[in-house]
């Protein structure tokens, strides 16, 4: 099958990254921007072997969940990749999924339909972004899909306000030659009053910033990291420390609890709350700076805040700790390394939970610490990036 050719093609389903699968002239065919049970004419873009990458070129049926994608960037700007479908749609994909993964990569079979919170917003829900300047052509935005250009973007549906306003003062003062000359991206963050920026500009700063979340108060800035759908965040603390609380034990009774990859402490001080000895372990220095002062303002005692590389820590202290009986890792997109589940294996908490921004990597990891001696008891999805194929997932493990 040649590059640059036309077909017509019928979306199967969609795939683990978003992108349609359909099958032609003995061809898989992956197809950006899809909707299952589309009729589409597709280009194809690229071939590697019996695979080929393509795009619509026109829709000639359209599937009963598509929807008109109501941003004029949709296509162009890298981001929302799910715009084309409805939200239930979105939903019931992003649910396929996980279940595709962790089929597939862990060789899992899920009981039951795995439960997916939907966003209470699925517009202007985004409370941090990071935005690309090129300051030869006078754009600023996010990259254009599948390239390093970058896609001037005006408004973005899916921030919030505040952060969209943040987004039309940066490019004002990128209209009046006001940006450092050598900037190539701005972060921003939102919190309840205030919107914090990294690096700073002429009007915009890296202020201090803090949310109201379930009781607890985390401050941060845009130099440290922080989830980026504020409202969803409670019931996802919720499932992820699901059953740390019970009130059968008394919290002096329930011994240590470890929280890896703890950014600010948005989990620690929940778990603070509820057993005698909390351990944040973390490598960025700005988020543990952060970690260690909403600790301090939280006036817990029995928290301690460890700037560490997630695996060298476990390699020094997981034979040592002794008996830990909650252990909750909230890594990177690309998920724990090898030596960071060896480390967790060798500590032997009690119970895990696992929270993931990415199927795949979190169905990878499952499979290690499943043949490590754990078994999974449940799955929960959260839509914390609507309009994109991304999902948040909390998986819970107990020790067999």
């Amino acid at each position: 099958m040649a590059d640059s050719q036309i077909l017509d093609v019928e979306i199967e389903r969609l795939l683990p990254g978003g992108v349609g699968l359909a099958h032609a002239e003995g061809q898989t065919i992956f197809v950006s921007l899809a909707a299952p049970g589309d009729v589409v004419r597709v280009e194809i873009e690229r071939t590697r072997g019996k695979v080929s990458f393509a795009s619509v070129k026109e829709v000639l049926k359209p599937s009963p969940v598509r929807v008109e994608p109501p941003c004029p960037y949709f296509g162009l700007c890298g981001g929302c990749d799910f715009q084309q479908l409805s939200y239930q749609a979105q939903l019931d994909a992003k649910v396929e999924i996980i279940r595709d993964c962790l089929h597939r990569i862990a060789q899992i079979e899920l009981p039951s339909e795995v439960k997916i919170h939907p966003a209470p917003g699925p517009w202007q829900y985004r409370a941090r972004a990071n935005w690309q300047v090129d300051a030869i052509r006078n754009r600023l935005g996010y990259f254009a899909a599948g390239s390093n250009d970058v896609c001037d973007v005006e408004y973005c549906a899916v921030l919030i306000p505040e952060i969209q306003e943040t987004l039309s003062r940066a490019r004002e003062e990128m209209r009046e030659g006001l940006l450092p000359e050598r900037l190539r991206n701005i972060e921003a963050v939102a919190g309840d009053n205030a919107v914090s920026v990294a690096p700073e500009t002429n009007g915009l700063r890296t202020t201090l910033v803090s949310r109201r979340i379930a009781g607890e108060t985390y401050h941060f800035s845009a130099e440290s990291f922080f989830q980026i759908n504020h409202d969803l965040l409670e019931p996802l603390l919720a499932e992820a420390l699901r059953d740390s609380d019970d009130q059968s034990e008394t919290k002096t009774s329930k011994g240590l609890a470890i929280d890896l990859y703890c950014g600010v402490g948005l989990f620690t001080l929940p778990l603070a709350r509820r057993f005698a000895h909390v351990i944040g372990v973390e490598s960025n220095d700005h988020a543990t700076r952060f970690a260690r002062q909403n600790v301090a303002s939280a006036k817990l005692r029995n928290a301690k805040i460890e700037t560490a590389r997630v695996g060298d820590w476990l390699q020094q202290h997981s034979r040592t700790l002794g008996a830990v009986d909650f252990l909750l890792l909230d890594p990177p997109r690309t998920g724990a390394e090898n030596r960071d589940i060896a480390g967790i294996l060798a500590l032997g908490p009690s119970q895990i939970s696992y929270v993931s921004c990415d199927p795949a990597t979190l169905a990878r990891d499952l499979k290690k610490l499943i043949a490590g001696g754990y078994s999974l008891e449940s799955v929960v999805a959260f839509d914390i990036f609507p309009q994109t194929h991304h999902v948040e997932t909390v998986a819970r493990l107990h020790q067999n």
